[in-house]
């Protein structure tokens, strides 16, 4: 008798025992096949590696994407609308000490623009700057003496750097002066409550 298997079933089928073998032979014939493909998996290919390519050190590149400014640093405006940072190791332009004859004159002095960030925080204030006027009718240089957070200082930056002037003149020849130039940022009140 099979065990666990009750009497009335091995006397109703008297196949049972050997349907039952049967399926455990078929069983253990088709894992072993399975397990006897697993093996053969054809030929292991090999793939070179190449050698890791040596990178050497470049020198850093001015920097051309969005500068946060920093009051003690100097910026230059470059031809592409963005700042630089001028390093300190970069010899500074020759600034006549003495007062000029002929100050320098301001022909177009551009707006800032407001960011979406200061009019949501509702920043305002002045921004004040010292933008050093070139002899060669170019800013040179321009440093942060007051600054507003938000971005206000970068755009009043980007204004200084499309200003234009006439060169201050010493003795008919024209000299690079410092000058302080200021911006004024203040939210105005939306249109439905002015008068």
């Amino acid at each position: 008798m099979l065990a666990g298997f009750p009497a009335s079933y091995v006397l109703i089928h008297p196949f049972a025992r050997m349907k039952f073998t049967l399926a455990v032979f078929a069983l253990l014939i088709l894992t072993a096949s399975v397990y006897a493909q697993s093996g053969r998996r054809g030929t292991t290919i090999v793939v070179p590696v190449p050698p890791p390519e040596v990178i050497e050190p470049k020198a850093p590149a001015p920097a051309t994407g969005p500068v946060t400014v920093h009051k003690t640093e100097d910026y230059r405006c470059a031809n592409d609308g963005s700042l630089a940072v001028i390093r300190p190791t970069e010899p500074e332009e020759k600034v006549e000490k003495e007062k000029p004859d002929t100050p320098a004159q301001i022909l177009s002095k551009p707006t800032p623009s407001y960011t979406k960030e200061a009019r949501r925080l509702g920043v305002q204030g002045q921004v004040i700057l010292k933008v050093l006027l070139s002899s060669e009718a170019r800013i040179s240089r321009i440093r942060v003496y007051r600054g507003l957070p938000a971005g206000l200082t970068e755009n009043a930056i980007h204004a200084a750097c499309k200003m234009r002037f006439k060169p201050a003149l010493k003795n008919g020849v024209a000299v690079s002066r410092w000058v302080t130039v200021e911006y004024m940022f203040r939210v105005s009140p939306p249109p439905i409550f002015s008068r």
